[in-house]
């Protein structure tokens, strides 16, 4: 029996379109988001956070349990908005405020009531409008609003709470729309960002953005003089802004030896006048290579570089060392950092910015900054800890291809200039807290340690993975390519006191905009605790909201990432915050994350380990949830078994889940998101507590399997179309439909069959993938009726729909994998760029459930998909050509044209000639007609492309194919399911294009 706790607007509706659109408007949004405080990963968009919070709050109001008392005061708030405030959200909001304008008691309608707070929760996810005073003075009144409608005492705010703080997007929305909220995560850097964000700068305001802003002017003073010797101005005045590195090897050739300078490009610079690079003048007597600057009309006139597929050629004998003993000499140097040759200095000047090459002056400077260094290496901190991060660095698999050159050091990531100036800067920031403590020790911290932020913004520029964007000429950081520390041959090294990127004043303005922008939004404080999401810092039955966005299994290894940073600030400001800080690396025992199979020290990192342990922090929230409160949940996997593992542990935990809303957070493009296990939407799973009317958790209640399995084909065709018409298909979709599909299933502690056997939750959720697959053909053939089709053909459409997320095409085969141990990364990420898109990848137990839900085995269907391991592979159509023309004329056919047909690049042009060989099909010939309607699409595709125009009307009029209706609307609805831009959508509506002039 239901709890008599009104509905919260989001268990009844979401206007997932609109938000989405304001999350990815978001990533290119880069002054004062929170995410240029410091690097966090996998942070979620401030609007989805923001949006999700206040539907999470407030009640519905046209639940029959919701509260007189909250209905008037959402009444009174969107009359005065539609009133007072429309001509801020006129553009976007559509019919109902400016009806309510025109008749403010039409908000009597509580629909209407319902429909205006959802256009308000969409505009005020717009960033634009998230320090409007307007709409944080609206939105903090209806939480109050309907805290106290809800029994909360006055003068109290409701508390959300943030097991998974990580970068504070979900507290510091919290505090926005008015809650309390508490941040937790074991990881002591996420717990400082949130101290920042949370704590002091609600308390401390635009105070606090002012002295960063003075003592970051101080300190850029001082280290100017300090490390003067170090980055000397050039004779005529002009200012180095960036040195350009390559790390070198030793040519293994016989007889040669000479240095081998590894570059991917000699390339420097694309301008609209030109380009500029690296020319290589020949010393075969002296084994030597001597680089001068040279300009040219266009960037392809330099050469590629020494480097190609991880192994390098010496540019004087044409020796090519392998990959292997290119990394074998690279350690034997521990990473070559400080042995690099130095290419090509970038400066400024009153004339503008130029290149110049390397002198005298310039090695002299660098080679100073290693005495230093080492002087600094005798000395130790108060606490006994080195001033140089000399902690280990470890090797993580595929993320940490930086340890394979011997990189085993933190220290070692960086030159000794780089290690100069950052030494420098944690020295200066100690020196700031030391002259504002005898004021204010507390306000001292809060300064120091913000102070501390721009440091690590400074280091992630500083070190020697930097690489030198040729394009637009500046300096790439240090995490450019997401969670991972790859090998970079060739480096830039910032000046950090010039005027170009990465430099000390960006990191000063970066961190203050964030403070100026969070000041303008007038928060009460929250708070933020050091604290595992297993034992959480909370009373019993505290929380109005739990929202929180755990790890995804290996998806990213935070610890071992954040000791970057960490070895920093335990040098900077680890002294003030001695609980944080206690360690010399973060806390690796507790951390909810997978690593077993990347390093042997963490085989105890399971999948095992990872699951039991989420369990555990999931029956933690239901502990700390007040029974009337809620639980979201953000997720974005990929992986079937991981959304099974998920929805048991909320399910076994006392969760009951009430719907689930992608919202578009994700960027397909990015190199993580391709081939792994990542959606384009990040799935938002709301749940509420299983309980008995006392408010005890129920864990006694038994659903019959007849019902549930009567009442799921009905919730899902009611859910599946409402998200097609907000844009939201294929595997975001799938996901999308698990919350309204769970409820059903999570209502009782168990579901029995008349037997009075217990369904487990993975038979239930082969019903579910079922009843999705059939509701989604229905949307796909546009409501006809898709049996008429044999199961290849549904299979093919089910396929391909089920990759269509968001804005992306579905995974290419061979996308980018994981770099190979040692291998190159920018190499690796090249190839991928250039792969040939061949089929559509899937889980395999994805595509098996697909399958099976529409009543196939894809074992049976051997012509159409090929499964190696844990992937399953829609082959191309290209691909199916020899299934579907027998064996002699097994390829696509030529014509007396058929060389020229080679520029539509089908992807089997050596097939063409084989055919020909054959003898071909004349023009007069007919291949057999397949046995299936997707077999004579495709033979009618291929067809089609290999400009076989005769036979193709043969094979569609006089063979009768193109007569039976059931041909061409799965063509139709192959050719909006197939992305843009492949093969297939070309050929397939080629031959649509062909119908008309046929007759038929």
């Amino acid at each position: 029996m239901r709890p008599s706790y009104p509905k919260r607007l989001i268990e009844v509706d979401l206007p997932i379109k609109r938000i989405s659109a304001h999350a990815r408007r978001e990533k290119s949004i880069r002054h004062g988001h929170i995410s240029t405080l410091h690097i966090w990963w996998a942070r979620r968009p401030l609007a989805a956070c923001r949006a999700v919070i206040c539907a999470a709050l407030w009640p519905d109001p046209a639940d029959p349990f919701c509260p007189e008392a909250f209905r008037a005061s959402a009444r009174e708030l969107m009359g005065n908005w539609a009133r007072d405030h429309l001509k801020l959200c006129a553009e976007e909001s559509g019919p109902h405020f400016v009806a309510i304008q025109k008749d403010p008691n039409l908000l009597k309608d509580n629909t209407i009531l319902r429909r205006a707070m959802f256009d308000f929760i969409a505009d005020f996810a717009n960033w634009d409008n998230s320090t409007g005073r307007a709409y944080l003075e609206t939105s903090r009144a209806l939480t109050q609003a309907a805290h106290e409608a809800l029994g909360g005492e006055p003068r109290t705010r409701p508390l959300v709470v943030d097991p998974f703080a990580g970068g504070g997007s979900i507290p510091l929305e919290a505090l926005r729309v008015g809650a309390d909220a508490f941040a937790s995560d074991l990881n002591p850097i996420p717990v400082l960002l949130n101290k920042v964000i949370l704590e002091y700068i609600p308390k401390y305001g635009q105070r606090l953005a002012d002295e960063v802003r003075k003592w970051g002017d101080w300190i850029k003073c001082e280290a100017e003089k300090e490390l003067a010797e170090f980055y000397p101005k050039d004779a005529d005045g002009a200012t180095p802004i960036a040195y350009i590195w390559a790390r070198t090897i030793q040519c293994e050739g016989p007889g040669c030896g000479a240095e081998v300078p590894l570059v991917r490009s000699f390339l420097l610079g694309k301008r609209d006048s030109g380009a500029i690079g690296l020319n290589l003048e020949i010393s075969q007597k002296h084994k030597t290579v001597t680089y001068t600057l040279k300009k040219a009309e266009k960037p392809d006139s330099f050469e590629h570089g020494t480097l190609r597929r991880g192994s390098a050629t010496c540019p004087i004998c044409g020796f090519t060392v392998p990959g292997a003993r290119v990394r074998r000499q690279a350690a034997e140097k521990k990473g070559g950092a400080n042995t690099a040759r130095l290419l090509a200095v970038y400066c400024n000047s009153p004339k503008g910015r130029f290149y110049r090459e390397p002198n005298e002056h310039d090695a002299k400077a660098f080679a100073k900054s290693h005495d230093y260094v080492n002087e600094q290496k005798r000395q130790m901190l108060k606490d006994g800890t080195s001033t140089v991060p000399d902690e280990e660095l470890p090797y993580l698999r595929s993320i940490f291809n930086i340890k394979l050159i011997g990189v085993d050091r933190w220290e070692q990531m960086f030159t000794s200039r780089q290690l100069a100036s950052l030494l420098t800067l944690t020295k200066l920031v100690r020196g700031c807290y030391a002259n504002i403590q005898s004021q204010d020790a507390e306000f001292a911290t809060a300064v120091a340690t913000t102070l501390a932020l721009a440091v690590d913004r400074q280091a992630d520029y500083s070190s020697s993975i930097c690489t030198w964007v040729q394009s637009g000429e500046f300096i790439g950081h240090t995490f450019a390519q997401g969670q991972s520390l790859p090998i970079k041959w060739d480096f830039a090294e910032v000046v950090p006191f010039a005027s170009g990127s990465g430099s000390w004043d960006g990191a000063i303005e970066w961190v203050s905009r964030v403070l100026d922008n969070i000041t303008n939004s007038r928060l009460q404080p929250g708070t933020a605790l050091r604290a595992s999401a297993t034992n959480q810092p909370y009373p019993d039955d505290s929380a109005q909201l739990v929202v929180t966005d755990p790890p995804y299994y290996d998806a990213v290894p935070y610890a071992d990432l954040s000791d970057f940073f960490y070895v920093w600030l335990n040098r900077s400001i680890g002294s003030l915050h001695p609980t944080l800080f206690r360690d010399r690396t973060t806390q690796k025992e507790g951390e909810i994350v997978q690593l077993a199979e990347r390093n042997p020290r963490y085989a105890f990192k399971t999948r095992e380990y990872f699951e039991r342990l989420m369990a555990e922090a999931l029956r933690d929230c239901r502990r700390v949830a007040a029974p009337s409160g809620l639980l979201v949940i953000v997720f974005a996997h990929k992986e079937t078994a991981a959304w099974e593992t998920m929805i048991q542990a909320l399910i076994s935990s006392g969760w009951i889940a009430v719907a689930s809303w992608p919202i578009d957070t994700e960027m397909g493009a990015r190199l993580r998101a391709r081939n792994s296990a990542a959606l384009a939407s990040s799935v938002h799973l709301v749940c509420r507590p299983r309980e008995n009317p006392g408010g005890s958790v129920c864990i006694d209640t038994v659903g019959d399997w007849r019902d549930v399995l009567t009442e799921l084909p009905k919730r899902i065709h009611e859910w599946m179309p409402r998200l097609a018409d907000e844009g939201v298909v294929g595997a975001d979709a799938i996901f999308a439909c698990l919350g309204p599909a769970l409820e059903i299933f999570s209502r009782y502690s168990r579901v029995e069959k008349a037997s009075g056997e217990t369904v487990t939750l993975k038979e239930y959720l082969e019903q579910v993938w079922a009843a999705v697959a059939k509701e989604a053909l229905s949307l796909v053939f546009r409501g006809a009726d898709a049996s008429g089709f044999e199961e290849d053909a549904r299979l093919t459409a089910m396929w391909l729909w089920t990759l269509r997320t968001g804005e992306g095409n579905g995974v290419a085969a061979d996308d980018l994998e994981e770099s190979q141990q040692g291998e190159d990364d920018d190499e690796a990420a090249e190839r991928s760029r250039k792969a040939k898109v061949t089929g559509f990848s899937l889980e395999y137990d994805a595509a098996r459930k697909i399958a099976q839900g529409l009543g196939a085995h894809l074992e049976d269907l051997a012509s159409l998909v090929e499964i190696k391991g844990d992937t399953a592979r829609l082959l191309s159509v290209a691909e199916r050509t020899r299934a579907l023309f027998g064996k002699e004329e097994a390829q696509a056919p030529s014509t007396a044209r058929g060389r020229k047909q080679k520029q539509l690049k089908l992807g089997f042009e050596s097939e063409l000639q084989e055919a020909e060989e054959f003898g071909g099909w004349g023009q007069k010939g007919v291949p057999r007609v397949g046995d299936t309607v997707l077999d004579r699409v495709h033979q009618a595709m291929i067809l089609f492309a290999a400009g076989r125009g005769e036979a193709l009307r043969r094979f569609l009029v006089d063979e009768g194919v193109g007569r039976d209706e059931r041909f061409w609307r799965l063509a139709q609805a192959l050719s909006a399911l197939y992305p843009s831009g492949t093969d297939e959508r070309r050929w397939v509506e080629g031959v649509q294009a062909r119908k008309k002039g046929l007759g038929l």
